[in-house]
């Protein structure tokens, strides 16, 4: 073999064996963290420090000087890092007659072990794998889920393997209803269903906005030339929370008195004579029809055939904040409902947020939508000259997500409602989510307070999803090594705002690496299929998202009125994926388009077609 410009095999064999003794290194430096771990995850967290101090350096020369020679180029040894530094090292030692035994150490995870590691602790958290698939669908529930439970069976069916209850939004009531449609469907169907209970955490948010006008426009539907195809709809009902939408509060007196084909009279909210028509009268609630446009205001009065009535207080609108490049924002401390101006205000929560923040730091508002940077802070808020807001502005409304990717942000991991949601996981959930984890004692806490509870057992999942998160990620998987039972969520959408966009790509990698390392479960999230699932039809970039997900161990799919196409789809991707790809490994499964081909030299190949 030429060697005028290779490094010769006895200094690759020093490089490594240095490599091999800093390696070691790492776990000895890290034994007060190991003495922590539970039992059955110590060989993980051994691991996972061999791989943090591999990748420590930069041995992409060395890689190529390995692969050159046919030799692993290391690039595949995350589950089992020392035995594939070792299984080179033999080879080296067998060309050139050195020691074989010079870097052995039978306490390294092997390669198969390492694969079986990751797969149980895949199924100690995600329960039993499906058939024909190894990744898992997790599935966001709607608050429909909760009334009908023919949803949650068809769902089950379709291939969820675990049911996600976002704690973030609807109540108790609605939560165990969904928990209770799960646990009858998974029985009746004979199919396991897990179920993940997400606590929401203390994510900032955009407070109150001064309400709008209580006004509500009825608008016929018409046609490019402005004629009427269907008229406007609205419900006159006795009661303002009348499941019938629209819905116009008047007196029950009135709504008695009124009969189908009866005409109404009203003056709308800009002066302009309304006459409408009703069409039906069922159940305390009349059915109105209009030709024309109407504007509805609080104290408009309606006549009719036996008298009037006058239209009780309707909801008021959203008035959201327009901003533009260039304009100033005030995210205040003070409740106090926020509104236009110069600079336009609204309320920031939690109100400290003022105390943490510093000029010249980022801030994104609304996932991404409204960019800005901090001019100033004062005692009570700080101000964002805003400097992305698209081309025509952006609208911010109130409860929307704050993100300061720049910002130390030191806020309790349990509200109340994080209480109330751990309480409930304890009571009837296989698995609890924790969000916007910063720091190991916010696993620390979690794990204590489920041992509080007599739920030590309950599997845990901590959402990555900030930048403190991801920047800390080894020192969360070794915290959350105290527990057996635990797994890692790419929350994707949050981690894109704060890591850049441009980073996401780079970022979901480095955590799918480090995590295959500690042999911990990955739930890929947010957005996949997610055209799917509020429209019917995918588009393509979703559906290679999709596959890509693969590499994952679980995927999680969002909400929509098309979510039970989603997941067939979804299962359908993974299972012909799971034939090419097992995580980064390409397998060489047969591909029909080479068959095809060499039916056309050969007249006698195989006849199995493979999709």
């Amino acid at each position: 073999m030429p060697s005028d410009h290779r490094p010769p095999w006895t200094a690759l064999r020093d490089t490594l064996l240095s490599l091999l003794a800093e390696v070691r290194a790492s776990e000895r430096a890290a034994a007060h963290l190991l003495a922590t771990v539970h039992a059955e995850q110590r060989a993980s967290a051994v691991n996972l420090l061999h791989y943090l101090a591999l990748r420590r350096g930069d041995y992409r020369e060395l890689q190529g000087q390995l692969a050159e020679r046919g030799l692993s180029s290391l690039g595949r040894s995350e589950p089992h890092v020392l035995s594939t530094l070792q299984a080179v090292l033999a080879v080296l030692d067998r060309i050139i007659g050195g020691d074989a035994s010079a870097g052995t150490d039978t306490s390294a995870v092997a390669r198969e072990r390492g694969r079986a590691l990751l797969q149980e602790h895949n199924d100690r958290l995600l329960g039993p794998p499906p058939t024909s698939r190894r990744v898992r669908i997790m599935v966001t529930l709607a608050w429909e889920d909760a009334d009908d439970p023919a949803r949650v069976h068809t769902l089950i069916r379709s291939g969820m393997d675990c049911a996600r209850i976002n704690a973030a939004h609807d109540d108790l009531t609605a939560w165990r209803a969904m928990a209770r449609n799960v646990r009858a469907a998974a029985r009746a169907l004979a199919r396991p269903c897990q179920i993940a209970v997400d606590l929401p955490g203390p994510k900032c948010r955009t407070g109150a906005l001064a309400p709008g006008p209580e006004v509500l426009k009825l608008r016929p539907q018409r046609n490019a030339l402005g004629e009427v195809l269907a008229p406007a709809r609205a419900w006159l009902t006795c009661s303002a929370s009348a499941a019938r939408t629209p819905a116009l509060p008047v007196p029950a007196a009135f709504v008695a008195s009124l009969h189908p084909g009866d005409k109404l009279k009203l003056r709308d909210a800009r002066g302009r004579v309304r006459r409408w028509r009703v069409a039906s009268v069922t159940d305390g609630a009349a059915e109105i029809l209009s030709q024309r446009t109407s504007y509805v205001q609080t104290g408009t009065v309606v006549h009719g055939p036996a008298g009037k009535a006058t239209i009780d207080s309707l909801p008021p609108l959203e008035s959201p904040l327009v901003l533009r490049v260039g304009d100033t924002l005030a995210l205040t401390r003070s409740a106090t409902p926020g509104s236009a101006g110069v600079p336009a205000r609204i309320p920031c929560e939690p109100p400290e947020l003022v105390d943490m923040v510093r000029v010249g730091e980022a801030v994104w508002l609304d996932d991404g939508r409204i960019g800005g940077v901090i001019t100033s802070v004062a005692a009570d808020a700080f101000f964002v000259r805003i400097t992305a807001a698209g081309f025509a502005g952006e609208k911010l409304r109130a409860g929307k997500g704050i993100n300061l990717p720049d910002t130390a942000v030191t806020i309790p991991a349990f509200t109340a409602r994080d209480r109330e949601a751990l309480a409930f996981a304890a009571e009837t959930a296989d698995i609890v989510s924790l969000s916007f984890i910063r720091d190991p004692a916010d696993v620390h806490a979690l794990q204590d307070r489920l041992t509080a509870l007599g739920r030590a057992d309950l599997g845990v999942i901590l959402k990555i999803e900030t930048r403190g998160g991801f920047e800390r990620l080894p020192e969360l998987l070794l915290a959350a090594m105290r527990n057996p039972r635990f797994g890692v969520m790419i929350a994707r959408g949050d981690l894109a705002v704060e890591c850049g966009f441009q980073r996401l790509a780079e970022v979901q990698e480095e955590i799918l690496w480090l995590c295959e390392a500690a042999h911990v479960p990955v739930v890929w999230a947010t957005q996949v299929l997610e055209t799917l699932a509020r429209t019917g039809r995918p588009t393509r970039a979703e559906v290679t998202d999709a596959a890509m997900s693969e590499r994952a161990e679980c995927v999680m799919l969002n909400k929509g009125p098309f979510i039970a196409e989603a997941v067939v789809l979804l299962d359908d991707i993974l299972r012909r994926m799971s034939a090419h790809q097992d995580k980064k490994s390409a397998m060489f499964r047969p591909l029909r388009v080479a068959r095809l081909f060499l039916r056309g030299l050969d007249p006698s190949p195989p006849t199995d077609d493979a999709p």
